[in-house]
């Protein structure tokens, strides 16, 4: 019933880019459901149902995008094959990190093909590795067998360069007496957590470069 409810919602929403073939599709869903074969045209729009979104699901997705793209960066850009498993360590670990790491771990390691995803705690000295961040936890892949260390310092560079140019935005609108004064307070404090959020990450990536130095 669920299936063919979404498919009916789909068919409307098709039906003015393709009309025949919605219609005859539509037409074999009323058999099967036993419903009286209506023209599709003649259908209720599909209208969205506000308290179906949810901003928790929709933000628990991104972070599971924002690590797997940084676990397939670092294998693209360290010519990793994609079907080698990963040892991988985590670090900074917030409320929301730890949440999603208890409830999607078995989605992360088949999806960034990982062997395993140790926690490691904020005073633990991590082994030699390749970074990615998501929010302000840190993704390490360890170098070891692994690392070109030209590639990785020419790809930390390039991050940091990234960031440096956010980093210049928001300081830019900080120190705008005119932003500052006119804006809402809330708005000034976002826009005081996004600048420190980026120096902690340029900080961050900075100190892994000069890991990646010592090597």
């Amino acid at each position: 019933a669920t299936l063919l409810k979404v498919l009916n919602e789909i068919l409307t929403l098709l039906h003015p880019i393709i009309p025949f073939i919605t219609e005859e599709i539509y037409g074999q869903c009323c058999a099967l459901t036993g419903k009286d074969s209506e023209s599709l045209m003649t259908q209720a729009y599909p209208e969205i149902e506000n308290d179906l979104i949810s901003t928790e699901a929709e933000e628990e997705v991104q972070w599971l995008q924002t690590f797997i793209l940084g676990i397939r960066q670092i294998r693209g850009e360290m010519n990793i094959p994609p079907s080698k498993p990963l040892p991988c360590f985590v670090q900074n670990i917030n409320d929301s990190d730890q949440h999603c790491l208890n409830t999607h771990s078995q989605v992360l390691n088949s999806l960034a093909k990982l062997e395993n995803i140790s926690q490691l705690n904020a005073n633990d000295e991590a082994p030699e590795s390749a970074t990615a961040l998501v929010g302000e936890m840190k993704v390490l892949i360890p170098l070891a067998g692994l690392i070109d260390k030209e590639q990785e310092a020419a790809r930390l560079n390039k991050e940091i360069e990234k960031l440096n140019k956010q980093r210049a935005q928001f300081a830019g609108k900080l120190n705008n007496e005119k932003f500052v004064s006119g804006a809402p307070e809330a708005v000034v404090n976002k826009e005081k957590e996004k600048l420190a959020s980026v120096e902690n990450s340029i900080a961050d990536l900075s100190t892994q470069l000069e890991k990646i130095a010592k090597l």
